[in-house]
């Protein structure tokens, strides 16, 4: 018969008090990204914090930093969670695979770049062409997302990049996509947002068939 000792208990209350700090520590990173692409899409890199981005997530300037030592390592990381959350918006949306309605992926695409993470990603860009600390890191991040999205638009298209001409029309409807998220930035034009996806979608038509 085993026997259980005063340190077998020690051991498991210690590691049933860690399982509950990890899932607070979790918690408090995921407000504290969310805030920051808030924030960040707000006001601007100028007016985006460590310290207001700490009180709108609702914890200490000292928690903030203990996760994020640098406001470049908390916007970056910022701008790719988001991006990550809605790169996986983006598959379940489509969980079977879309080729036969195109229209819809190029809206889906198209929502990608007229949200707030746009807008964020925007000025975190804009604060990168004057920061050379964050310069290579913002990207490096670009280059990553834009890889991810890319390879999600050929699956869900149906693309096949292996015939001439296939991996430029995609690239040419994702370029098209933040073209139409710079423009949203000033002004909502559905309308006119709603006939370019719909010429959009017939071309692919045409291009990948």
């Amino acid at each position: 018969m085993s026997t259980v000792t005063t340190d077998d208990h020690a051991d498991r209350a210690d590691r049933a008090d860690r399982v509950p700090k990890q899932d607070r520590s979790r918690a408090t990173r995921q407000r504290l990204l969310a805030a920051a692409v808030s924030c960040l899409a707000e006001h601007g890199w100028a007016g985006s914090t460590v310290s207001v981005v700490a009180e709108r997530a609702g914890v200490s300037r000292g928690a903030a930093q203990h996760h994020f030592p640098t406001r470049e390592d908390l916007f970056t990381a910022a701008v790719e969670y988001v991006a990550e959350e809605r790169s996986g918006a983006l598959r379940a949306l489509f969980p079977e695979g879309a080729a036969g309605d195109r229209r819809a992926v190029v809206t889906a695409l198209v929502d990608l770049y007229t949200g707030p993470l746009f807008r964020a990603a925007l000025h975190l860009w804009v604060a990168a062409s004057n920061e050379e600390q964050l310069r290579p890191r913002v990207t490096e991040l670009e280059a990553r997302v834009g890889r991810e999205t890319h390879r999600i638009a050929v699956e869900l298209l149906g693309a096949d990049e292996t015939r001439p001409g296939v991996r430029e029309t995609v690239q040419g409807l994702l370029d098209m996509a933040r073209g139409l998220g710079l423009a949203n930035l000033l002004t909502d034009d559905a309308p006119r947002r709603d006939r370019v996806v719909a010429q959009w979608a017939a071309l692919l038509d045409g291009a990948l068939d």
